[in-house]
């Protein structure tokens, strides 16, 4: 059915039939199914072309989106420049403390004097947003929450007196501010008053445009309220994004109020006082009050926001004020000075202090005031020591009163607000700033909105109108917010006995992808100004849609359905409305994402909102309570500037309103239409009226759209405007707004089809017309949008169809884009997107179910999703790029539940009429059906492995088929099995991780049986009904799911809101999570590693932390405005999937611990984590300490787990070729030297050459890494700052100025460990055993000149251990746990003093600090003390041998080091730290520091650092430990002051000698910069932790890149080897990797394809730091990839033998070649082609070498979709070429200095290098090798050849004149070698090492 035009004179003009529907492609599933698999492609048509537009929708259709990767901005590296302005002479990093830009005159301040300035201004001004751009040398770390305080603002600062108040230059008073004399205080303050608070005040900084700049978390204000007075206290508080929040104090405020940029908070003067008299007049005999406000957690708790700094302070009358202060350290304001100075709290600074007489308490002259309140408490009397430190008490979940600051006018011991506060471990030190703490959020009242955060998916909270009764409200727990409401609309605040700890990150997800479109309307679609982006609702999120690129980015906040959406005209403001009544508004910044203002609409429901061009008026339209028509008009001018939203006009109206605008030319005039009316509006003064237009005969037409003419110009004048609107009947009008008549009325008509029977005559009035439902215009056009699936283009003379597009189902909205290019349409059946006038192509943006999402399943190799949903469909989904592939429509049935088969392209899906069908993927078809069940299917599940599937039906039976056989027989049919009244769920049916196990819900619901899989056995039936005997009622279950088999978890929900974990084997309870929910959960999953437990909990996803026993709450997240039916990871476990209303796709912002452990007895293995997997991106290095500070104790029992992981390898094996000799498990030293395999030494070998110092072709340059595998090998001093760590064989000395490196190369094995002597001169290093000497070489080096003195050896295995005596008269060293020998070395001529074997291993050794005749090690259970007795020359031992205590329960010792005299402290492998008095020889106290072993202990008088293997570094006060040596057991002086997290087991560090700053390394491959001060960590030196695969290089060759087994693809800028961007992929390994050509495009263009284990291919872009595209185009690991010469081709290899070409920016692999199948591609090489007598086209010409040894050589033009065969070179190979366990790779590659020349090598019978000529096809040239090749590269500029061997050795070839060079360096095979493009660098790797090597000009 096409559309005819009929005119107002009532002829009738037909458009030509221009659109054909596009066949559907169709798979019937069979008579008994009447399931239809059908593709969801249309065409655009050209009328009268025939032209086909292209594909949308199915699969290939479009390139793939961004998939499930998130980028990753790489840290910089940061090198350490000048001194510390702490310690004179000292060296610190820079970046490791990020320093404020100096302010004028002002300097470091003693302790509370500040050192004012000159008169020039010290303000700070507002910093704005900045672009993201690679961190450079010296910036700060990018990870930083917040700016460090600056320090002159330490300790604290005097607001006052720094701004100099009394001058009024740089501050500002208005009205009657004076300076009088305080009796109380006896002393000048400053009196404010007047009857207006708004005229009379005082105000900090002058001027509004100037900042404070201060960044204390405290702010202390010192003031005193005049009687029977108000008085105001405003606060402009930044955030860390530059929001600026107005936060207000003062009586005048009746209630709590909140907006996103506004916080008002009522101050109470008494807190016995009832409490609806709570606010008002200050009552006679105000004191003087101490209001401490806490910033950071104002924002926190209340508007979910970072505190950034302190911008300005306005305090109005009436009120006396003495001083302003800030600070970072949280003050007790009732003590103060010596006397107090031992309690563990932080007295207040004398100058801040108030007056007390003598013989009187602080607390009866004063008035102390902390908001937000604490939930701790502090001691009513100074503490005694005891045996045990105070425990945090908690208050309980009793209601406050308000969220206001409450003044109590009652004494009470420290304390006079109903605030209680306990002793912090951080409060000891002036440098550690109090760690915030989780807080339940505060409920607002019926008339506000919730404190709103759009700033992405952070805003995770309750819905906020909730009413409840005061017996129905629950808390939450920590990380949850949570907003309830009393039935008197009282806010309350909340808070849970149980809510003391948290897990990080917090949040924990991030909104990713959404799946979906429309919910209560599929209307509401606009284009953002600029044509670039289309804004959508999906149910309650708001989505932004980059057109071109796909990317999302999301507004929440919203708790129920979007009903409305406008946008401004400059696209600055986006409005929003909520379906739910009364309807509530929410305008945001459309550009941040920021809520701006929340408020409510007098309309209940708002179904059309319109702006202003400008954004100053919003207009909406909805129903009011008794359903007339209201029409609002708000004045929203001031909402981006911090203002309110004010009313305007409201009108009600008889008529009915389908569609509202406001004009664009006169922002006071609008127009409506509706049910037989079109009206135009004018808002004048404060009053909305209208006149109709005079419709004639058209008034009975039900008008649905309308939209304004606009002019070419885009400025018509307002009496030519025109408006345009449409009807249900077809009918289109024009009409005149000047003189309100119609001057053109068209409809459209149908046409009759040719041959079709005649119609009865219709004419213009009668006959059925098209139904219109939406049009809009551009200056040339007007697009509109039917009721019969078509979007069509007219021009506006209507005159003929420009163009038309069929959708497949009716139109619901169209909206021209800006440029007028794109038109924008909407279908009812959820389909969103755009039709591209130029190209005439349709584009499909988004799909969605039309119902809710019942159930999910997700497959792994694919990367697939599929859903089933209400609306009778299942959809297949791309995961990476959220596009439908496929969609099964039933018209007779529908499904409910779904499950992929874990290995095949097939999913089975169960459907209501009981049928179990499998669908193939790759046919779209339906294979096999069986109907064995009678009722609807509720449970789908297949074992890991694919052998078995299980089904079971709402009547009970339980089914098992056979997966294995191509018709999956069904097994087995149990009836009466399963409860029969379970609903239909994911977590129906449960199948263990290792597919031996079956459980469920039956077969009644009080039970939950498991089975056998295989045989369907029942193994165990638990009576869950049972297991809450206090509940008074039986139980039922609702979920079930298996942990990780490891674990033998059985997780089941039940209705009591309690998740149940059983024992799998046993039916135990192993522990409960009570109070998940108010609802019973119906889906819950358990992530592979166990860390996260995932729960459907209404509308809501809740995750929790599984790890920890004490059940910390769970982090709950909103979005879903209809309750969540599933929730799943994804295949990768690190995204999450939740579905209800749409599907939800989530980022895992956690780190993969892979050294994470699961609870139970197993032996401790260790496994660190991933470089750089997801880079820190929850911040992980700068995690903020514990809130409860672990308990000391006399004897702590040992923890035991194993790893959750395999240990790091790329397919999770370990690597058997890269170790010696086998090892003795020593679970006990985490951090033991682990040497690489002993390596045949590089000139071992007859045809080495190598070359004098002074004529060498290569000058080592650079390394790349850090050997985190060794122990104890950093050193660094910060007063002379040597620095220095080791990499592989050498030892790496870095200026930590210029970042400059020295290597100190002779080493023949890996070095494992370093010493360096106390006055810095000397160091010691020490390597494994190679395989060309008997012992392990120790080097001693002068520091000065970097010169080897002496060369010592006696250990047969490797050297654990170094140290230096005190006098460095003596080195003792120590071998590891094979060796157990202990050697002494005299220093003077390093001679070999003493030695013995020990009885035991030893893991640690220590000399005693305060004597140099005493060492202790430490080893298994025992502390051996040695004494050194030296009589002459001769030096003999005594040992002391001391057993651990039992009480102790270590199980071995693993550290130690000494501390205050005679103290010695060790370190366990089950985290305990003992604590010995090395005078009595015994062990007195001990504490559990941490839960993994403790590799690393560091002690100053009365700091200790340990570090453990689970990468947590931990500061600890053990100043009064000395004390408890005498006076007994006790621990209660040990408080853990600082904890940060790191990327892997501590194996290394180095601190100054107030363990204030320090270096630290870990197994990771890290240094890290660490700051105890600031409680920070930068990245220092970091490389890849696994072998690098790959090195390319940009065009420019400004920067490289790399790519390694941990899946990560690094870039590095090439002059200084800085870390610039890195992008991970978790669990995957890249393998290889291209950089696209110059000639591809612009520099900014620049891309990197990069192949991946899975045989995934993705596209990076360099400048824009994200993927573009992601492919499949292998089915196994990627070997090789490359671009062709003009970049729009990439070519892949993989280890099959496949080649495949695919298009570099749609993603589409248009060629595979087979010819090399079988064996593994090992290179491409393209090159252009240059030599034109080969006989063959092409543009390219390009090789593959296989490891079968044979080359093809190809020539191509892709454009042209050719490509032939050129020549094919097989070379021969002997039986066996093996060398050290590495079968030598096939290489080949183009010569480029001659264009027909290509030169191999590979195993063969002879090692040589083949240079073959492509045009006389013949062998001209053999290069003899010493050894087999491992690697190769030609130099681009001169005649080079590079080869890298096993042997770990590189030579150096000159083709020219045929002479070669060998170095030595790598520590391992050199697998990698490649020059640069211009030939002056040669990179080469070998495992993780990078080297980076100078060529010499030549």
């Amino acid at each position: 059915m096409t559309a005819e035009v009929a005119p107002l004179s009532g002829s009738r003009c037909q458009a030509p039939r221009c659109m054909s529907r596009a066949g559907r492609a169709d798979a019937k599933a069979g008579s008994s199914s009447g399931a239809m698999a059908r593709g969801s492609a249309r065409r655009a048509r050209v009328p009268g072309s025939g032209v086909p537009g292209s594909r949308v929708g199915g699969r290939g259709a479009q390139g793939p989106r961004l998939g499930p990767e998130a980028r990753v901005p790489a840290r910089a590296e940061y090198r350490l420049p000048g001194a510390h302005p702490r310690a004179p002479g000292a060296w610190l990093p820079s970046g490791a403390r990020t320093r404020p830009a100096r302010l004028a005159g002002v300097g470091v301040a003693g302790e509370g004097a500040e050192s004012p300035g000159p008169t020039g201004s010290c303000l700070v001004p507002e910093a704005g947003p900045s672009s993201a751009v690679a961190p450079a040398r010296g910036a700060g770390p990018p990870d930083a929450r917040r700016p460090l305080p600056a320090a002159w603002q330490h300790p604290f600062l005097n607001v006052f007196r720094h701004f100099r108040v009394d001058e009024w230059k740089r501050s500002a008073k208005q009205g009657d501010v004076a300076v009088v004399t305080d009796k109380t205080l006896k002393g000048a303050v400053y009196r404010i008053r007047g009857s207006v608070s708004a005229a009379n005040y005082i105000q900090l900084p002058k001027n509004s445009t100037q900042s404070l700049g201060l960044t204390g978390r405290y702010l202390y204000v010192l003031f005193r309220p005049l009687p029977n007075k108000h008085f105001v206290i405003h606060l402009d508080v930044s955030t860390e994004d530059n929001q600026v929040i107005r936060v207000s104090f003062s009586n005048l405020f009746k209630e709590f109020k909140s907006t996103a940029t506004r916080l008002q908070f009522p101050f109470v003067l008494e807190a016995r006082t009832p409490q609806r008299d709570l606010v008002g007049l200050v009552p006679h005999g105000a004191r003087w009050t101490f209001l401490q406000l806490d910033l950071q957690d104002i924002l926190l708790v209340y508007l979910n926001r970072r505190y950034g700094h302190l911008k300005s302070v306005r305090l109005c009358a009436s009120l006396l004020v003495r001083n302003l202060y800030t600070s970072d350290l949280c003050f007790e304001p009732a003590i103060s000075g010596a006397p107090w100075a031992k309690l563990p709290v932080t007295p207040m600074p004398r100058e801040m202090a108030f007056p007390v007489p003598k013989g009187e308490s602080w607390h009866d002259r004063y008035v102390h005031v902390r908001f937000p309140s604490d939930s701790l408490k502090v001691p009513s009397k100074p503490m005694e020591k005891s045996g045990s430190p105070p425990e945090a008490v908690l208050l309980g979940p009793g209601p406050h009163p308000l969220p206001c600051p409450v003044a109590s006018s009652k004494p009470v011991r420290f304390s006079v607000s109903p605030v209680v506060q306990t002793p912090s471990p951080t409060a000891q030190s002036s440098q550690a700033p109090l760690a915030p703490r989780p807080f339940p959020e505060v409920s607002l009242s019926q008339e506000r909105s919730e404190a709103s955060n759009a700033d992405g998916p952070r805003f995770h909270s309750l819905e906020p109108w909730a009413r409840v009764k005061a017996s129905d409200v629950h808390t939450a727990a920590a990380g949850t917010h949570v907003l309830t409401h009393e039935s008197t609309e009282v806010p309350v605040a909340f808070e849970d006995a149980g809510s003391c700890k948290r897990f990080l990150p917090d949040p924990i997800l991030r909104l990713k992808g959404v799946i979906g479109f429309g919910g209560h309307s599929t209307r509401q679609a606009l284009w953002t100004p600029d044509g670039t982006a289309v804004v959508y609702p999906c149910h309650a999120v708001i989505v932004v849609l980059l057109v071109d690129t796909g990317e999302q980015r999301f507004f929440l906040g919203h708790t129920d359905k979007v009903s409305a959406l406008a946008l401004d005209g400059s696209g600055s403001l986006l409005a929003s409305a909520q379906a739910r009544t009364p309807s509530v508004i929410r305008l945001w910044d459309f550009q941040t994402g920021r809520c701006l203002c929340v408020f409510q609409s007098p309309v209940h429901v708002v179904c059309s909102l319109s702006f202003s061009d400008s954004g100053a008026l919003l207009c909406g339209v909805g129903k009011d309570r008794h359903g007339r028509t209201m029409v609002v008009a708000w004045g929203t001018g001031q909402v981006g500037l911090g203002g309110e939203v004010v009313v305007l006009a409201k009108a009600h109206t008889d008529f009915d309103v389908q569609a509202f605008r406001v004009t664009f030319f006169d922002e006071t005039r609008m127009a409506s239409c509706g049910q037989g009316s079109v009206r135009l509006w004018r808002l004048r003064g404060r009053a909305l009226r209208s006149c109709p237009v005079d419709l004639g005969e058209h008034h009975v037409l039900q008008f649905t759209d309308l939209a304004f003419k606009q002019a070419r110009d885009g400025c018509p004048e307002p009496s030519a405007a025109m408006l345009f609107v449409c009807s249900r009947s077809g009918h289109i009008l024009e009409i005149d707004c000047q003189c309100m008549v119609v001057r053109h009325a068209r409809r459209l008509l149908p046409t009759q089809t040719l041959g079709g029977p005649h119609p009865q005559k219709q004419t213009f009035s009668t006959g059925p017309g098209i139904a219109i439902s939406s049009l809009s215009l551009s200056p040339a056009m007007c697009a509109v949008g039917s009721a019969d699936g078509y979007l069509r283009l007219w021009p506006l003379d209507f005159s003929s169809v420009l163009l038309e597009a069929e959708h497949e189902g009716p139109v619901s909205s169209v909206c021209v884009s800006p440029d007028g290019l794109r038109v924008l349409s909407a279908t009812s059946s959820g389909h969103l997107g755009f039709l591209d006038t130029p190209s005439r192509v349709y584009h499909m943006l988004a799909r969605s179910h039309t119902a809710p999402v019942l159930a999910l399943a997700t497959e792994q190799r694919r990367g697939q999703l599929a859903t089933v949903s209400q609306d009778r469909t299942v959809r297949i989904w791309d995961l990476a790029t959220l596009q439908q592939l496929y969609d099964f429509t039933s018209s007779e049935e529908a499904p409910c539940t779904v499950t992929f088969h874990p290995t095949r392209p097939i999913f089975f899906c169960g459907f209501s009429s009981g049928a179990v069908r499998s669908f193939s993927l790759e046919a779209a078809e339906v294979l096999v059906e069986h109907t064995c069940h009678q009722g609807a299917i509720t449970g789908l599940t297949a074992t890991p492995d694919g052998r078995l599937l299980f089904s079971s039906c709402s009547r009970g039976s339980l089914a098992q088929y056979n997966c294995a056989d191509p018709q999956w027989h069904v097994l087995r049919v149990a009836a009466d099995m399963v409860w029969p009244d379970a609903p239909a769920s994911p977590s129906t049916l449960a199948v263990s991780r290792d597919g031996r196990l079956l459980a469920f819900v039956g077969p009644s619901r009080h039970t939950v049986t498991v089975m056998g899989s295989a045989s369907l056995d029942e193994l165990l039936r638990v009576d869950i009904g049972t297991l809450d005997l206090a509940s008074g009622r039986l139980d039922s279950a609702m979920a079930v799911c298996f942990g990780p088999a490891a674990l033998g978890h059985l997780l089941v929900s039940t209705s009591s809101n309690r998740v149940m974990v059983l024992d799998a084997a046993s039916g135990r309870i192993i522990r409960e999570l009570p109070g998940v929910h108010p609802e019973p959960c119906s889906s819950l999953m358990l992530s592979e590693d166990a860390r996260f437990l995932l729960m459907a909990a209404g509308r809501a996803v809740k995750v929790w932390d599984y790890t920890t026993q004490a059940n910390p709450g769970p982090q709950v997240y909103i979005g879903h405005s209809e309750p969540v039916q599933a929730v799943t990871f994804s295949p990768d476990q690190q995204q999450v999937l939740s579905a209800g209303d749409a599907i939800f796709l989530w980022d895992i912002l956690a780190t993969t611990e892979s050294d994470q452990r699961f609870p139970g007895p197993s032996p401790a293995c260790e496994a660190g984590l991933g470089t750089g997997q997801l880079e820190d991106a929850a911040s992980r290095a700068s995690e903020l300490p514990r809130q409860q500070v672990p308990k000391p104790s006399q004897a702590s029992p040992p923890r035991l787990g194993i790893c959750a992981r395999p240990p790091e390898g790329g397919d999770g094996t370990s690597d058997t070729k890269n170790s010696g000799a086998p090892r003795t498990t020593c679970p006990a030293s985490h951090k033991a030297f682990t040497p690489a395999r002993a390596s045949r030494g590089p000139h071992s070998a007859k045809g080495t050459s190598l070359p004098p110092a002074s004529s060498e072709w290569l000058r080592l340059k650079a390394v790349v890494g850090y050997s985190g595998n060794g122990r104890a090998n950093m050193v660094w001093r910060p007063d002379t700052g040597f620095f220095a760590y080791t990499c592989g064989r050498l030892v790496v000395v870095e200026d930590l100025h210029s970042g400059a490196q020295q290597h100190w190369p002779g080493h023949p094995a890996e070095i494992s460990t370093l010493a360096l002597s106390h006055s810095a001169q000397v160091l010691a290093s020490a390597s494994g055993r190679s395989s060309t000497t008997d012992h392990c070489q120790i080097r001693v080096w002068d520091v000065s000149g970097g010169l080897c003195q002496h060369l010592i050896s006696h250990h047969s295995t490797t050297v654990l251990a170094l140290a230096f005596s005190p006098d460095d008269r003596l080195l003792v060293t120590l071998g590891d746990h094979d060796g157990r020998t202990l050697a002494l070395w005299g220093t003077a001529t390093y001679d070999l003093v003493s030695s013995t074997r020990l009885p035991e291993p030893v893991h640690g050794v220590a000399f005693n600090p305060w004597d140099a005749g005493e060492l202790a090690c430490v080893g298994q259970g025992t502390v051996t003390f040695w004494l050194l007795q030296q009589r002459g020359a001769d030096i003999s031992l005594q040992v002391h041998r001391e057993q651990v205590p039992e009480t102790v329960g270590a199980g071995e010792l693993t550290s130690l080091c000494y501390g205050a005299p005679p103290l010695l402290y060790c370190g366990t492998s089950s985290g305990q730290v003992c604590v010995w008095d090395t005078r009595a020889g015994r062990c007195f106290l001990s504490w559990e520091a941490d839960d993994g072993g403790i590799g690393l202990l560091l002690c100053s008088s009365s700091r200790l650092v340990s570090g453990s293997s689970t990468g947590r570094l931990r500061l600890w006060a053990v100043g009064p430990v000395s004390e408890l040596r005498c006076k007994g057991s006790g621990a209660s002086s040990v408080f853990m002051e600082r904890e940060l997290v790191l990327d892997g087991a501590v194996v290394s560090a180095s601190f100054d000698g107030s363990v204030d700053m320090g270096v630290v390394g870990t197994r990771a491959g890290t240094l890290w910069f660490i700051s105890w001060a600031e409680g920070t960590s930068t990245r220092l030196i970091s490389g890849h932790r696994s072998k690098v695969n790959e090195v390319v290089f940009g065009p420019g060759e400004s920067h490289c890149a790399t790519c390694g087994e941990d899946g990560s693809v690094r870039v590095w800028a090439l002059a200084s080897m800085e870390l610039v961007i890195q992008f991970q992929v978790l669990n995957q390994s890249c393998l290889c990797l291209a950089w696209s050509p110059r000639c591809c495009g612009r520099p900014e263009q620049q891309r990197l394809a990069a192949g991946y284990g899975d045989g995934s291919l993705r596209i990076f872009s360099v400048s824009r730091t994200a993927m573009e595209l992601k492919m499949h185009p292998h089915p196994v690991a990627l070997t090789t990839v490359t671009f062709s010469t003009d970049g729009q081709t990439v070519l892949s290899g993989d280890k099959d033998g496949l080649v495949a070409v695919s298009h570099s920016r749609t993603g589409m692999t248009f060629r595979v070649l087979s010819d090399h199948q079988g064996a593994a591609i090992s290179t491409i090489c393209v090159t252009r082609k240059e030599c034109e007598d080969l006989g063959v086209e092409g543009t390219d010409l390009w090789l593959a070498a296989s490891g079968d040894q044979r080359v093809s050589v190809w020539a191509s033009d892709w454009l042209r979709n050719r490509c032939e065969l050129v020549d094919w070179l097989s070379f021969p190979m002997p039986a066996t070429t093996e060398t050290q366990g590495h079968l030598p790779p096939s290489l080949a590659a183009f010569c480029p200095w001659d264009g027909a020349l290509l030169m191999y090598v590979g195993p063969g019978f002879n090692k040589e290098v083949i240079i073959y000529d492509l045009s006389q096809k013949q062998v001209v040239e053999k290069i003899p090798l010493p050894f087999f090749a491992m690697s190769l590269s030609l130099s681009p500029g001169t005649r080079l050849l590079a080869l890298g061997f096993a042997e770990c050795m590189l030579r150096l070839v000159d083709c020219a004149t045929g002479t070669a060079q060998d170095f030595a360096g790598h520590n391992n095979a050199v697998h990698l070698c490649r020059f640069t493009p211009s030939a002056r660098l040669l990179f080469t790797a070998a495992c993780n090492e990078i080297l980076v090597w100078e060529v010499s000009g030549r």
